[in-house]
C-alpha cells in the first residue's frame, strides 16, 4: 500500500477507520434512557401585600406635559431646619421651574416686610448714601447668592445648614442654626408690628371708632389676629399650598409703589420742608445698612430655589440671581424714593405711618399689605419651629402633633408679647438685619467657599469671597456702634398720633384756605 499514490492511499485508511467505527457500536451495550429526577412541588411565589380599594388612596398628582420633576418633600424635624430636602423613596414630584418663573418666585422671597422700611433707610442715609447703598448692598448680595451655590456644589449640599456643617462642622451647623432661628422670630416681631400699625388707622377709617377705643389700640389688634388668624394658620404642617399665596406680594406691591406716587404731589405741598432734606449723607449709614442687609436677605431659601430651577447649572443660577437681585432693587429703591420724596425728614420706619388716617386710597394700601403680612407669617414661623424640633428633638422623630402644636403657639405668644413692647418698625428692622441677616448673607456663604474651594487662601479666585467678607464685616461693627450709640434717635417713633401735618390747623399759614377746605374733605 506503500506504493500507492497519497491521495488512494489516504481513501483507503478513511475507509478501514469507518468500518472499525461501525463494528464498535455494534459491540456496545444498547444505551439507557435517562434518569428523570423526582417531580417537586411547584415553588411558591411571595404574594403582594393586599391594596386598599382606589377609593381609599390619596388623589395622585402629577406634572403637567412638558415640565421636568425632581423628588422633594418636607420634612419635619430632618436634617434641614426649615428647608425641603430630598426624599427619594417616598417624597412626592415637584415641578421644575423656568428661568424666568424662578426668578419670579426668588423676588418674592427678597421683598417682603422689609420693603416698608426703605423710605426710613434713605433718610437715616441721606438721598445721595442711599442711592449708593442701593447699589452697594445688591452687588454684594448678587456675589454672595451666587458663592452660596459655588459653595454648595463643592460640598455636594442641597441645603444652607449642610453647606455651613460641611465647612466647619458641628459648631458652623450650631451657629448657624441660632441665627436661622433668630433671624425668623425676630421678622415675625416685625409683621406683628406692621399689622398693628396698619389695621388700626383701617378700622379707624372703616368703622368709624374712637383712637381711644380698645378696637382700635393696637394691642388688640396684634393679640386677636394673633391668636385668630396668624396662630391657627401656623398649625398646619404643610404649608406648601399657602407659600403659593404669596406670589401676589410682588403684584401688591407694585400697586402699593404706584398709589404712593399718585400722592407725592399732594403730600409734597402740605410737609414742611427742612433744610436737612436731600442731603448727601447722614450720620445714621451703618443703620440704612442694616435695614438694606434685611429685606435683601434671602439666603435661607436660596437652596430651595436653585432645586426649583429646571436645567440648573451654575450658569443658570447666576442669571437667575443677576434678574432678581435688579427687579428687586428697582422695586425696592421706586418705594424708597416714593415715600421719602413725600415725607423727606418725617418719614417713619413703617412708611404708612406718615399718611393722613382720612387717606382712603392709603387705607386701601395699608390692608393689601397686612393681607400678604398675615399670609406670610406661617412661613416664617414654620422655620423658626423646625429650627427648635431639629435642635432639641432630633432623635425623637416622628413629631407628635402635641409637641408640633406646643412650639407653634410658644413661638407665637412670644412674639407677641415681645410685638407689644414696642410700635417702632424701624429698630427692630435694624437689630435683625445688623445681628441676623448680615452674618447669614455676607459672612457664612463666603466663609464657606474660602474654605472648600481648592487652592491658595488669598488667590484671585477667592477675591471676591473677601470682599463679601470685608463689607459683612464693617456692616456689623460700624452698625453696632451706631445702633447703640443712637439709640434714642432710630427708635423714635409715633405710632397712634396723627401727623402734624395732617392737622389743617397746625398748617394753615403754609396752605390756602381753598387747599385746606379740599384736604378736609
Amino acid at each position: 500500500m506503500n506504493n500507492l499514490p497519497p491521495t488512494e492511499r489516504t481513501h483507503i485508511l478513511d475507509q478501514n477507520q469507518a468500518q472499525r467505527y461501525i463494528l464498535d457500536q455494534e459491540q456496545q451495550p444498547p444505551m439507557q434512557p435517562p434518569m428523570q429526577p423526582p417531580m417537586q412541588a411547584p415553588m411558591q411565589l411571595p404574594q403582594p401585600p393586599l391594596q386598599p380599594p382606589e377609593f381609599m388612596l390619596p388623589p395622585q398628582t402629577q406634572a403637567p406635559a412638558g415640565q421636568q420633576t425632581v423628588t422633594m418633600s418636607q420634612v419635619e424635624g430632618g436634617e434641614g431646619l426649615g428647608d425641603v430636602i430630598p426624599d427619594k423613596e417616598t417624597a412626592p414630584l415637584k415641578e421644575r421651574s423656568s428661568l424666568a418663573y424662578t426668578s419670579f418666585n426668588f423676588i418674592n422671597a427678597i421683598i417682603g416686610s422689609g420693603v416698608i422700611g426703605m423710605p426710613y433707610a434713605m433718610q437715616q442715609a441721606g438721598f445721595g448714601m442711599a442711592v449708593l447703598l442701593f447699589i452697594l448692598v445688591g452687588l454684594v448680595t448678587d456675589t454672595s447668592l451666587v458663592l452660596t451655590i459655588k459653595a454648595g456644589r463643592l460640598a455636594n449640599a442641597d441645603t444652607y445648614q449642610g453647606l455651613v456643617e460641611a465647612g466647619f462642622g458641628k459648631i458652623g451647623f450650631f451657629i448657624q442654626s441660632i441665627l436661622q432661628f433668630l433671624y425668623p422670630f425676630i421678622s415675625l416681631i416685625s409683621y406683628n408690628v406692621i399689622v398693628g400699625d396698619t389695621m388700626t388707622k383701617v378700622l379707624i377709617r372703616v368703622t368709624g371708632v374712637s383712637a381711644e377705643s380698645v378696637l382700635a389700640k393696637r394691642e388688640f389688634i396684634v393679640a386677636t389676629t394673633t391668636l385668630l388668624i396668624t396662630l391657627p394658620i401656623s398649625l398646619y404642617r404643610n404649608i406648601s399650598r399657602l407659600a403659593r399665596i404669596s406670589l401676589v406680594s410682588v403684584g401688591i406691591i407694585i400697586v402699593v409703589i404706584i398709589c404712593m406716587f399718585v400722592r407725592l404731589p399732594e403730600m409734597t405741598a402740605i410737609v414742611a420742608e427742612d433744610p436737612e432734606d436731600w442731603s448727601f449723607a447722614e450720620a445714621n449709614i451703618a443703620s440704612a445698612i442694616g435695614i438694606l442687609s434685611f429685606a435683601f436677605m434671602c439666603h435661607h431659601c436660596s437652596f430651595l430655589v436653585y432645586e426649583s430651577l429646571a436645567d440648573n447649572t451654575q450658569q443658570r443660577w447666576n442669571k437667575t440671581t443677576h434678574i432678581s437681585i435688579a427687579i428687586s432693587a428697582l422695586l425696592s429703591f421706586l418705594f424708597a424714593i416714593a415715600g421719602y420724596g413725600s415725607f423727606r425728614s418725617y418719614v417713619q420706619g413703617d412708611v404708612f405711618e406718615n399718611y393722613c388716617w382720612n387717606d382712603d386710597l392709603m387705607n386701601v394700601c395699608r390692608g393689601l399689605y397686612a393681607f400678604t403680612i398675615l399670609l406670610t407669617y406661617p412661613i416664617e414661623c414654620f422655620v423658626a419651629r423646625d429650627v427648635l424640633e431639629t435642635a432639641f428633638f432630633r432623635g425623637h422623630q416622628p413629631q407628635p402633633m402635641f409637641r408640633h402644636a406646643i412650639l407653634t403657639v410658644v413661638i407665637s405668644i412670644i412674639a407677641m408679647l415681645i410685638s407689644l413692647t414696642t410700635d417702632c418698625l424701624g429698630v427692630v428692622l435694624i437689630l435683625n438685619g445688623i445681628f441676623c441677616a448680615v452674618p447669614l448673607a455676607y459672612l457664612l456663604p463666603p466663609m464657606c467657599y474660602l474654605k472648600l474651594q481648592e487652592g491658595p487662601l488669598f488667590c484671585r479666585d477667592k477675591w471676591e469671597a473677601w470682599s463679601v467678607i470685608l463689607f459683612g464685616s464693617m456692616a456689623i461693627l460700624v452698625g453696632s456702634i451706631t445702633m447703640f450709640t443712637n439709640l434714642n434717635e432710630v427708635s423714635d417713633c409715633s405710632h397712634g398720633k396723627e401727623m402734624e401735618y395732617c392737622i389743617p390747623e397746625i398748617f394753615n399759614a403754609t396752605m390756602s384756605p381753598v387747599e385746606v377746605e379740599e384736604f378736609e374733605e
